[in-house]
């Protein structure tokens, strides 16, 4: 027996399923998310900048100049989240779509 939950789901997602299949749809959804992932590392990053920016000198022997790789290590990091989290969750979404339709079938057989 198919819930009503269930009739919406198959309706919901047959017309958003294949706008959301594309890789930009995966991306803009997902920034958010990703952004909060990354947060904590970039709070850390200007915490040690503008609170004590001699400890990082003095630890390593560097200067705060190799925060730039850091800086795009962490937008690669955004995008990559952004986009595999959303597509996990679009295939996660096909497969209850995908079995719903079959559970459909064998009641209208």
């Amino acid at each position: 027996m198919i819930t009503d939950e269930e009739r919406k789901f198959i309706a919901h997602w047959e017309t958003v399923r294949v706008e959301y299949s594309t890789l930009q749809s995966k991306m803009l959804r997902g920034l958010p998310a990703a952004i909060l992932f990354t947060l904590p590392i970039l709070f850390s990053i200007v915490g040690v900048q503008l609170l004590s920016p001699d400890w990082f000198t003095k630890l390593s022997q560097k200067a705060m100049s190799s925060t730039l790789p850091i800086i795009i290590s962490i937008i690669v990091i955004i995008f990559f989240f952004s986009i595999a989290r959303m597509h996990f969750k679009w295939e996660m979404n096909e497969q209850l779509f995908k079995e719903i339709k079959n559970k459909l079938k064998q009641e209208q057989a």
